[in-house]
């Protein structure tokens, strides 16, 4: 017996981890900074910590009251209907849901590229079809024509703003370009997981006039809590409440929900996380001796061919490594030539841009 034919799946390359690297290079892990993954160099909340802590020992339990309180709080935080915030294990578990609620067997995607490979994984795990528009002008803009050049009727059109591994944003305008320009059936799904990060609004304003337009946000990032995988979709009001059809039974833990609430108290946190990572994308792009994009998320996109040449990405990743700094290959981005930086804190980050700058000279 065999499973279905999956020669068409692709595998998630995540960024490496410290143990992972330190056992391959034989180091001690405490002598690496590890860049690679978009973290937030200042964990979690001390707020969520607490609250994992006193939470653990209910964990004989299901997690309804957690989830609805969590649901709620999250509702108010962005004025819309509980109904409309689909809780999730994390914002793969809400892209899940979302192709789930929309897709039937064939139905085609439109994913950019280079781009988060878990939109296309997604849609086929739930037998759809895969296609893409591609950033491919020198400054890999995000605009509206972009997408529409190579929009066909798919079914759901993926949009990443701020976008990964570019940091790049679409406009609000652009957004709903895209969205007045597709088809009535086809739902454009914004992937906001970095947004806390960007001095660009939420679109969260047109899911208000709109039916054809749902929201991907995650507490991965500035909240710091991507090891307990809490993250959730804001969908259209007229169709909110497919979630009871499609979501699995109790995927947001009770320690997940009760860790986000707690996240979503501490202000503070959460603008230490933003102010950091601003800092530090500023600093790598007026620092480092390479090309850089322009950066609204927690990272920055490096060019490392004009030194290194086109497929230069590897070899620069592993000399990095091997001086104690983990970065991201960008080869599985489809873009060989560049390495993707996390913003660490101010030490991490400027360790990060010395090592970059030696490797480089070489």
């Amino acid at each position: 017996m065999q499973p279905r034919d999956l020669s068409a799946h692709v595998a998630y390359e995540a960024g490496r981890g410290i143990e992972e690297v330190a056992r391959d290079l034989g180091m001690d892990p405490a002598a690496l900074t590890k860049l690679a993954s978009n973290e937030n160099p200042h964990g979690p909340s001390p707020e969520a910590i607490a609250a994992i802590q006193e939470a653990a020992p209910g964990m004989s339990s299901y997690p309804k009251a957690a989830h609805a309180d969590l649901t709620e709080a999250i509702a108010d935080r962005w004025d819309c209907n509980p109904a409309q915030v689909w809780l999730a294990n994390g914002g793969d578990g809400a892209l899940d849901y979302l192709a789930r609620a929309m897709l039937e067997p064939g139905d085609a995607v439109l994913v950019p590229d280079p781009g988060f490979a878990y939109y296309g994984m997604s849609a086929r795990y739930h037998h759809g079809e895969v296609e893409q528009y591609t950033l491919d002008d020198p400054d890999l803009e995000l605009t509206a024509e972009t997408v529409l050049s190579d929009y066909a009727g798919e079914r759901i059109v993926y949009l990443t703003s701020p976008h990964n591994p570019t940091g790049g944003t679409f406009s609000l305008d652009a957004i709903e370009t895209v969205a007045d320009e597709t088809a009535e059936e086809t739902l454009v799904v914004v992937d906001e997981a970095y947004g806390e990060y960007a001095e660009t609004e939420s679109a969260r304003s047109l899911l208000d006039e709109r039916d054809d337009i749902a929201i991907l946000r995650t507490f991965s990032k500035a909240y710091g809590l991507a090891g307990v995988r809490l993250g959730y979709a804001l969908v259209p009001e007229d169709w909110a409440d497919a979630y009871a059809r499609v979501n699995t039974p109790f995927a947001a833990s009770e320690l997940a929900c009760r860790a986000g609430l707690a996240a979503m108290g501490d202000d503070e946190h959460v603008e230490k996380s933003v102010e950091t990572a601003r800092w530090a994308r500023s600093y790598m792009r007026d620092e480092i001796d390479a090309p850089v994009w322009e950066s609204e998320g927690n990272f920055v996109l490096v060019d490392v061919s004009e030194s290194r040449g086109e497929d230069g990405a590897a070899a620069v990743t592993d000399e990095m490594q091997h001086e104690g700094v983990i970065v991201r290959d960008c080869t599985s981005f489809g873009l060989p030539g560049c390495v993707r930086i996390t913003c660490g804190t101010e030490a991490e980050t400027r360790e990060a841009v010395e090592t970059l700058n030696e490797v480089l000279s070489r």
